[in-house]
């Protein structure tokens, strides 16, 4: 794992004059790219549901990415991103041969699927349910699954047929692939909460884990649906994430009865347990310095994860 300082705000690393060179970019859509990245001390200890955080140079932001893929032998990390704020367009021009200045992790915790014993993961009936750029970090969870003998079903949706991204690669990794869109432009014409109810109600399909993956107002739908059918479900509250250590404070969430952080303590949580109104709130709330300050003052100490070192400051 390549080290952050948290207190200096800056990046260390063991090589100063290491470039993270592109070495392969995709265009999945007008707005989504695919981007492969050399980075072979992070391809290294890479695992799906983790993440990394990127810097174009100097003056950019830090931009948090779920990983797509990685290639150990290759030592590439692949990344997809939607180009829709100014630091994501300006990723999107980028070109093969061009490098990122950082190029940090893996973050996060690995999907609590590929720690489950075999005896109890192989008994398990598992829905994939991946929402726009939700597909790319769904892709390596269904690929390790794939590769270690256990078969699931993926739903992809998208607004239509052109937002399908990565649909090829995830049909080779699961059993059934079922694509929905909500113009009907391709496959079910539907979002996936309709398509879930389709698969339990007139399929007969009996799920015993759905993965949710994708904006939060489709997870949030997606989890009072299964909870209503008893489905345990696991979500990934990426969308949230910011700075990717817990020093902002962008991505504080309600689980349970608990605070929590998605950068440190997740990505991924108990869907049923995510108080997804409340981080929907915030992530507004966070856009502007006026917002970010009134959740700084109303939540105090637990704005910040613990022991995070800007208490000290």
């Amino acid at each position: 794992m390549i080290f952050q300082s948290i207190k200096k705000g800056i990046d260390v690393d063991m090589d100063n004059d290491y470039k993270y060179t592109i070495m392969k970019k995709e265009s999945l859509s007008d707005s989504i790219f695919l981007m492969d990245i050399k980075a072979p001390r992070v391809s290294k200890h890479c695992y799906p549901g983790q993440f990394i955080i990127v810097k174009m140079d100097d003056k950019g932001e830090r931009i948090p990415l779920t990983i797509c893929d990685y290639n150990r032998n290759d030592g590439t990390v692949t990344i997809v991103f939607q180009a829709i704020g100014s630091s994501t367009k300006r990723m999107a021009e980028y070109e093969v041969g061009e490098a990122f200045q950082d190029f940090t992790g893996p973050l996060g915790h690995r999907s609590e699927l590929i720690d489950m014993p075999k005896e109890e993961l192989s008994k398990k009936k598992i829905l994939f349910v991946a929402g726009g750029v939700g597909a790319a970090p769904v892709y390596p969870q269904v690929k390790w699954l794939k590769e270690h003998g256990y078969d699931v079903d993926c739903i992809i949706g998208a607004r239509n047929k052109d937002l399908v991204i990565l649909e090829d690669r995830i049909r080779k990794c699961v059993k059934d692939l079922y694509v929905c869109t909500d113009d009907g432009s391709y496959g079910f014409k539907g979002n996936v909460t309709e398509y879930i109810k389709e698969l339990v109600h007139n399929q007969n399909e009996e799920y015993d884990l759905i993965v949710a993956i994708g904006p939060m107002i489709m997870m949030k739908f997606v989890c009072i649906v299964t909870k209503e059918l008893g489905i345990k479900t696991i979500v990934s509250m990426n969308p949230v994430m910011v700075d990717g250590t817990g020093m902002c404070g962008a991505c504080r969430l309600t689980v349970g009865d608990q605070t929590k952080f998605a950068c440190v303590d997740g990505p991924e949580f108990d869907g049923h347990l995510v108080n997804f109104d409340e981080a929907m709130k915030r992530s507004q709330m966070y856009k502007s310095e006026e917002g970010r300050m009134l959740l700084s003052q109303e939540e105090g100490d637990t704005h910040h994860h613990p022991g995070c070192e800007c208490h000290e400051s």
